[in-house]
């Protein structure tokens, strides 16, 4: 399977608790912090409901 690398580039602060919760799911605390997993539905779901919080750039 292919790994991606999500940074969280914005502030948790505003959002709801459901993407708090998935952010810290997802291991990110931080501004500018960063986090491997390997690619699956679930880590893609999770992803796309905190989109326009992370950039997600795939590792080789």
């Amino acid at each position: 399977m292919a790994k991606i690398k999500i940074t969280l580039v914005r502030s948790r602060i505003g959002s709801d608790k459901r993407q708090v919760a998935t952010l810290n799911a997802l291991g990110l605390g931080k501004v500018n912090s960063s986090v491997e997993h390997e690619t699956s539905p679930q880590i893609m779901g999770m992803v796309a409901k905190v989109q326009h919080l992370v950039r997600v750039e795939e590792v080789k």
